[in-house]
C-alpha cells in the first residue's frame, strides 16, 4: 500500500516536469501551421434607425473593397437639421469627409413639458424652482492609423 503511494507521487512528479518542460517549449510538439492567402477586405452593411417618438432618426452605409471604404452616414442634429457625411479612406489619401447639413421640412425636436415643484414659505415670496432638460449631442470620431 505503502509503495502503491510512492509510486504514484512519483508519476505524479514525473507527469508535472514533462507538463513544465512541454510548456515552456524545450520539447518538440507537433504543431501543424495552416497559411491563408491573404485576400482583401470586401464588406457591405447599412443600417437605419427611424423613431419617431424619441426623434432619433439616423442611417449609414458602407462598403470596402480592398484598401478603398466608401460610405455615408445622416443624422438628426438638435438644431432640426439632418447632418449628412460622405467619407472614403483609402491608403494613399486617407480618411477624408464632406459634411453638409440640410433644413428638414418638417422639425422633428418634440417640446418637452417641464412640471416642477413649487415650495411656499410664510416668511417670503414664493420661490418657483425648474429643473430644464439639457441636450447632450455627442459626434463620432474617426482617425487613421
Amino acid at each position: 500500500m505503502i509503495f502503491n503511494l510512492i509510486v504514484f507521487k512519483f508519476q505524479l512528479i514525473v507527469l508535472s516536469a514533462l507538463i513544465a518542460v512541454a510548456s515552456a517549449g524545450l520539447l518538440p510538439v507537433a504543431v501543424k501551421h495552416v497559411e491563408y492567402a491573404e485576400a482583401p477586405a470586401e464588406y457591405q452593411f447599412q443600417y437605419s434607425v427611424h423613431d419617431d417618438h424619441t426623434g432619433d432618426i439616423k442611417s449609414q452605409q458602407e462598403e470596402r473593397h480592398g484598401d478603398n471604404v466608401v460610405g455615408q452616414y445622416t443624422l438628426i442634429d438638435a438644431d432640426g437639421y439632418r447632418r449628412v457625411v460622405d467619407y472614403t479612406a483609402d491608403e494613399h489619401n486617407g480618411f477624408n469627409a464632406v459634411v453638409r447639413r440640410e433644413p428638414l421640412t418638417q422639425k422633428v425636436v418634440k417640446a418637452v413639458k417641464v412640471v416642477a415643484p413649487v415650495q411656499h414659505y410664510v416668511s417670503a415670496p414664493v420661490v418657483h424652482k425648474v429643473a430644464l432638460p439639457v441636450a447632450k449631442v455627442a459626434y463620432p470620431t474617426y482617425y487613421h492609423h
